[in-house]
């Protein structure tokens, strides 16, 4: 009995050891968004807010202050950009791209492991467009 919990708490962090420092391939999760209406999906969301020139400068400093994110590609001057947000206690990537396309801002945030975030892209990004507005 010992040997099976200690063998299922091994096994338990082998999977979270994989999860905070799997590889990340940039090309994969910054690659331009299309789409025309907000979505929530399982594993993520879609927003779109038109007639917000310079959105992104904006949401890059509310984005790059918010906890356990860093930018993994991209950057204002490209109009597109895309960071990473890990979980706080596992580690779990989200990532979560933004583009400027005139005076229209889309964002897409995504689980990469899993079915479901359970809400937590559309908080952060919901979150993120409420610091916009103030």
């Amino acid at each position: 009995m010992k040997r099976v919990l200690i063998l299922g708490l091994l096994a338990v962090l082998i999977a979270l050891t994989v999860f905070r420092f799997a590889p990340t391939d940039p090309d994969r999760w910054h690659v331009a968004l299309a789409g025309d209406a907000d979505r929530d999906m399982p594993g993520g969301v879609f927003r779109i807010v038109e007639d917000l020139p310079n959105g992104l400068v904006r949401l890059h400093v509310i984005a790059t202050q918010a906890p356990r994110t860093d930018v993994l590609a991209g950057s204002v001057p490209e109009g597109m950009v895309t960071y990473v947000t890990r979980s706080r206690v596992f580690g779990f990537p989200d990532y979560t791209t933004a583009q400027q396309d005139g005076d229209t801002l889309r964002i897409h945030g995504r689980l990469r492991f899993g079915r479901s975030d359970f809400g937590v892209n559309r908080d952060r990004v919901d979150g993120w467009l409420d610091a916009l507005k103030v």
